[in-house]
């Protein structure tokens, strides 16, 4: 399974609020937010903390399905535990069944990288804050795995 996260570019200042997407493929599908009318664009940063904090539960095994819809956008996916693995789904279908170490270390991975390629540029403020907080916690949790 592979996902991207990424800022759209030509938005003006770097802030915690930009917009950007979402991309996740799997040998089942794909799921994305760019390209749809009406716009799936989400608040990125926001987003891939409340992903983090999403993913937590069930991969700490608290809960056996857990649900993501973006900051301020209709996108959205779904996770549930299986004999087979986590099952991860869009409203146009499955994109993947992988195992949880892998969600995880794919999920850390994304998420490392948009913070590597951005978040040094925002101004600093709650958003950026509550994203490292979010990050170091999630880091525990794929860590863990």
């Amino acid at each position: 399974m592979n996902m991207e996260f990424s800022v759209r570019p030509d938005q003006g200042d770097p802030s915690g609020f930009d917009l950007g997407d979402m991309l996740w493929c799997g040998e089942l599908g794909q799921a994305g937010s760019a390209g749809h009318r009406p716009d799936q664009g989400m608040m990125i940063y926001v987003s891939v903390t409340e992903l983090m904090d999403c993913l937590g539960g069930l991969l700490q095994g608290r809960t056996r399905s857990a649900s993501f819809t973006g900051a301020d956008t209709s996108f959205g996916l779904a996770f549930r535990m299986t004999t087979k693995g986590i099952r991860v789904a869009s409203s146009s279908g499955p994109v993947a069944v992988v195992s949880p170490a892998a969600l995880a270390l794919t999920a850390l991975s994304a998420a490392e990288e948009l913070a590597r390629l951005h978040l040094d540029g925002l101004p600093p403020d709650g958003v950026a804050d509550d994203y490292v907080a979010a990050l170091r916690k999630f880091r525990l949790t794929a860590h863990a795995c």
